[in-house]
């Protein structure tokens, strides 16, 4: 994995990030991959970008392993999602790491209360729970978490 570079996406890879999305998130069990969740995501990347994502890539040699999508002005990480053939080799650490180098001393994110392992990875890398609500869209219930420099 030590060529895998994290960089920019471009706009040509929106429908490949759409996929990435897709495959990571069903890898949760939360919901199942479907043509409909790949419409949409295609439709919501470039409308988030344009919103403020600052969009990254994990590149393996050509290959896209991950997203990672931030919100630097609301100090938000809003996806960080690891395609399943690279889960469980650390790229998560390493996305975390370089948002933590763009947002230095707050960051803020949520995940599905279903999604165990997501939230319990953040808790393990110093994310606190401030509050869990239900998402006013799906209705899904989420846990907002906050991580903090020099708090334990």
């Amino acid at each position: 994995m030590s060529e895998t570079i994290i960089r920019l996406a471009r706009p040509d890879e929106y429908d490949a990030i759409a996929k990435i999305w897709m495959e990571s998130w069903c890898s949760t069990g939360l919901e199942s991959p479907s043509e409909k969740l790949l419409t949409y995501l295609r439709e919501r990347v470039p409308r988030e970008v344009a919103g403020g994502w600052s969009l990254y890539v994990a590149d393996d040699g050509g290959a896209l392993a991950a997203m990672l999508a931030v919100n630097i002005e609301r100090l938000y990480l809003d996806q960080l999602m690891i395609a399943p053939a690279y889960q469980g080799r650390s790229l998560g650490r390493r996305l975390l790491a370089f948002t933590r180098d763009m947002l230095p001393d707050e960051i803020w994110l949520r995940c599905a209360e279903g999604n165990a392992k997501a939230w319990r990875w953040y808790e393990r890398e110093g994310f606190v729970l401030e509050k869990t609500e239900a998402d006013p869209v799906h209705g899904r219930m989420m846990k907002y978490y906050r991580w903090k420099r020099g708090c334990p």
